[in-house]
């Protein structure tokens, strides 16, 4: 008899833990749901340390580097692109130019961050895919690249595409962190610093 009593209270037990199990899983779920709803944030309003999380100095093999850049290795410019908060208006120097397919891109960070919409920039060199630039818009691809946090292995669509000359730079944000080989800058988005 005792043993009975025994046996039902364990299974009562059982049954209770898994009922609580599935109350956990449907939370998460609910959790997911109401994260993946909510606005998706800007990636330029990030802070630096949240971006560019590559070795600075790495740049990706077979990436080939510009015949006649508008701007050489050395050269001074001002930051005329808004890609990260304080980077409008920087003055910096080149530290490499590259002639790529860059693009531009929507994903979602692998960290379940807000999903990223228009991100600028990663060049094909950065893309896991077997086919040849430039990719058309629409297609899926998975990241290489390491510039933001949860980037890299997160699957992207592709929005835009051109061949163009990128540059690598070294600049001083307006609240005066220095930031070391930014990755990438298009030639629109520099100007030559007077």
């Amino acid at each position: 008899m005792m043993n009975k009593k025994w046996l039902a209270g364990a299974f009562l037990i059982a049954g209770l833990l898994a009922a609580c199990g599935g109350n956990d899983e449907n939370a998460n779920e609910k959790n997911t749901e109401s994260n993946a709803d909510d606005s998706t944030e800007e990636y330029q309003n990030a802070e630096h340390s949240q971006l560019h999380q590559d070795n600075p100095e790495e740049v990706p093999q077979k990436l080939m580097k510009a015949d006649n850049p508008a701007f050489q290795e050395g050269d001074k410019v001002i930051i005329l692109a808004n890609h990260m908060e304080g980077m409008e208006g920087a003055q910096g120097e080149v530290t490499g130019a590259y002639r790529t397919t860059v693009y531009m891109v929507s994903y979602t960070p692998l960290t379940e961050g807000e999903p990223v919409k228009d991100y600028k920039w990663v060049v094909h060199e950065e893309l896991l895919t077997g086919e040849e630039a430039p990719l058309e818009p629409g297609t899926e691809v998975v990241i290489s690249a390491n510039h933001m946090e949860g980037m890299e292995g997160a699957t992207a669509v592709i929005e835009s595409a051109e061949d163009i000359n990128v540059y690598m730079v070294d600049y001083t944000s307006s609240n005066g962190e220095e930031v070391t080989n930014y990755k990438w800058l298009i030639e629109s988005e520099l100007a030559v610093k007077e």
